[in-house]
C-alpha cells in the first residue's frame, strides 16, 4: 500500500446498525455490502458474529458475496467470540478479525474490575488467537481517546508482537479535540516499537460533533485507515461520515492523501442506506443532504448564476448529484427569478422583471418555496403578462 493511500473501513453494517430501530435483515445487508464493494471501500465490517444467529448468517453471506474488499467480523477479547468470527468469515476472499478490549482507566476499573497488566495480557492473547485463524488481525483499544498515551503505546506494542496488522485507536465517546487526537496518533507513531508493521486506524464518534475533524487530524498525523459509516450513522450521535472524510481528502490534494472511493456513487449509496434503515439525513447534511447543493439566498444565487465557483467548492456531479438547485423563496433576488423564469420559457426584460418581481414577493411571502408551476401563475397574474407573451 502506498504511504499516501488512506484505507476506508466501512462499519455501516456493524456500528451503523446499532442505531435503535434500524435493524437490517440479511438480504438488506447483502444489497448494501455489494454497493459498498462497488463504491471501493477497502474493508467492510459485516457484523458481530457471536451477537446473534442473524448476525452470524449476515457475516457469512457477505463473505461469500464480496469480491474486492476485506470482510471483517468484530469480537471481544473472548475466546468463543474469536472462534465464532473465524467460522463466519471462512468463505471470505480477504478475511479480517477485529478484536480488542477497553484500555482507559474507566473501562479497566468499572467494566473489567481489572488492572493494566491483566488487560495488556488479554489484548495479547486475543490477537494471538485471532492470528491463528486469519493473517489479517485488527486490534481495537476501546476508549483509546481517554487512555493514557504511555499505557496505550504499551498495549499497541503487545498487539503488534502478537501479530496485529492494524491498530484501531477509537475515540469511543467522541471526547477528544482534534489537536488531542492528532497528538495521540503522532505519539504512537513515534513511540510504539514495531509500529512500521501495522497500520494506525481512526475510529471516531460524533458526540461533540468532532468525528470528521478528528479522523482527518488522525491521518494527517500518521494514521492510514479511517473507520466510518455512510451518512455518519451509528451509536448515539453517530460515527465519522464516510462521504465527508473522502471528499475532504479529495478537495485538499496538498495533503497528498488519497482513497480508492468512486465518489460519483456517494449520493446513491447514501439514499440506499437511508431508505433501508428508515433514517433520513437532515437536509443540511454535508455532501449528501437535500440542501447540500441548494441555494436560496439572493446574494448566493446571484453569484452562482454568474459563476458556480463563487459558492460551491464541489461540483455536485462529483458525488453523484445531477446539478445545483436555485431555490426560490422570499429571500431570493431578481437574478434568481429571471434564471428560473428563463428555464420555464420566459425571457424577461429588466422592466418586465421589476414588475414580475413585485408580484413574486407577494407569492413568496405566502409560500415557503416557489416551484415552476408557481412561476407560471406569478407571471400570468402580473401586469405585464400580455407584453411578455407577445414578445
Amino acid at each position: 500500500m502506498s504511504d499516501n493511500n488512506v484505507q476506508i473501513f466501512d462499519t455501516t453494517l456493524r456500528d451503523g446498525e446499532q442505531v435503535p430501530g434500524c435493524k437490517l435483515n440479511t438480504d438488506q445487508k447483502l444489497v448494501i455490502a455489494k454497493q459498498l464493494d462497488l463504491l471501493g471501500v477497502n474493508v467492510i465490517e459485516a457484523g458481530f458474529p457471536v451477537s446473534s444467529p442473524g448476525d452470524f448468517k449476515s457475516v457469512e453471506e457477505i463473505s461469500k458475496l464480496v469480491k474486492q474488499a476485506t470482510v471483517c467480523g468484530l469480537t471481544r477479547a473472548v475466546e468463543n467470540d474469536i472462534k465464532v468470527a473465524a467460522e463466519a468469515l471462512k468463505y471470505a476472499k480477504h478475511p479480517r478479525i477485529h478484536t480488542g478490549i477497553g484500555t482507559s482507566a474507566s473501562h479497566i476499573k468499572y467494566k473489567f474490575n481489572s488492572n493494566q497488566d491483566a488487560i495488556l495480557q488479554r489484548a495479547f492473547d486475543a490477537v494471538k488467537m485471532a492470528k491463528s485463524y486469519v493473517e489479517d488481525v485488527e486490534f481495537y483499544a476501546e476508549d483509546a481517546g481517554r487512555t493514557d498515551n504511555e499505557y496505550l503505546a504499551r498495549v499497541c506494542e503487545a498487539a503488534i508482537k502478537a501479530g496485529a496488522t492494524v491498530l484501531n485507536i477509537p475515540d469511543t465517546t467522541g471526547y477528544c479535540l482534534p489537536s488531542e487526537y492528532g497528538a495521540k496518533m503522532k505519539y504512537l507513531k513515534e513511540n510504539v516499537k514495531g509500529i512500521e508493521k501495522a497500520i494506525l486506524s481512526c475510529h471516531c464518534h460524533n458526540d461533540l460533533g468532532l468525528a470528521t475533524a478528528n479522523s482527518i487530524e488522525g491521518v494527517i498525523n500518521g494514521a492510514r485507515q479511517i473507520e466510518c459509516t455512510i451518512n455518519g450513522i451509528g451509536e448515539r450521535a453517530g460515527n465519522t461520515a464516510l462521504e465527508e472524510v473522502v471528499m475532504i481528502l479529495k478537495q485538499h490534494p496538498y495533503l497528498n492523501l488519497d482513497t480508492s472511493i468512486d465518489t460519483k456513487k456517494l449520493y446513491s449509496i447514501s439514499q440506499l442506506v437511508s431508505e433501508s434503515m428508515g433514517i433520513y439525513t437532515q437536509p443540511n447534511k454535508a455532501i449528501v443532504g437535500a440542501n447540500a447543493f441548494a441555494h436560496s439566498s439572493g446574494i448566493h444565487q446571484d453569484g452562482m448564476i454568474k459563476n458556480k465557483g463563487t459558492y460551491e467548492i464541489i461540483d455536485p456531479k462529483e458525488v453523484g448529484v445531477t446539478d445545483s438547485a436555485i431555490v426560490l423563496t422570499a429571500r431570493s433576488g431578481r437574478a434568481a427569478l429571471a434564471y428560473r423564469a428563463k428555464n420555464v420559457g420566459y425571457e424577461l426584460t429588466k422592466l418586465q422583471l421589476d414588475n414580475v418581481y413585485a408580484n413574486f414577493l407577494t407569492f413568496a411571502d405566502r409560500k415557503k418555496e416557489i416551484n415552476d408551476n408557481d412561476i407560471h401563475q406569478i407571471i400570468e397574474t402580473s401586469q405585464v403578462y400580455r407584453e411578455i407573451i407577445s414578445a
